[in-house]
């Protein structure tokens, strides 16, 4: 992975840089129900956006736990219209699973700046015809969610700014 992809990516010099409003909604058509995570409102929270792993949603948390996954990613977008740049800032949290319910907290060895992580992994069990077969295989990256915004925004005529240090 090269450091465009963690840091930034160029915005796409073909197109006119879009309104701060038209690139929200880019970013926000996005969402799909099948995707494992989510872009939000974050203004509750001080940004623009929040992109999100879908861990407290009934239909995904299921496939998190058995996943075992033990970190959560999100990342917090704030636009800048006189720059024509989204930046954004990773954050991750610890996940404890408590009866098959997740509880998010920040770690004391929580991160914030921008990383790439991929947590993956597969189980075996005898399946409905009673032979030995694949039960689950998944694979959660950050690039699941990453790539998806930088591609909308740099087709917005923006650029993506990873922060690492700093506030948005």
């Amino acid at each position: 992975m090269g450091l465009s992809n963690l840091f930034g990516k160029k915005p796409d010099k073909s197109t006119p840089a879009l309104s701060a409003e038209e690139v929200i909604q880019r970013i926000l058509k996005i969402n799909r129900d099948s995707a494992p995570f989510q872009i939000v409102d974050g203004k509750s929270e001080g940004v623009d956006l929040i992109a999100e792993w879908k861990i407290v949603d009934a239909r995904w948390h299921e496939i998190f736990a058995m996943a075992k996954l033990t970190k959560v990613f999100r990342i917090s977008m704030k636009l800048d219209a006189a720059k024509n740049e989204v930046r954004a800032k990773d954050h991750e949290y610890t996940v404890e699973w408590k009866g098959g319910v997740p509880g998010l907290s920040a770690a004391v060895s929580s991160f914030q700046g921008q990383q790439t992580s991929i947590e993956f992994g597969t189980a075996y069990a005898f399946t409905e015809k009673n032979e030995l077969g694949q039960v689950y295989n998944y694979r959660f990256s950050t690039n699941e969610i990453k790539k998806p915004i930088q591609d909308a925004v740099s087709e917005c005529g923006w650029k993506y700014k990873g922060i690492a240090f700093g506030k948005l």
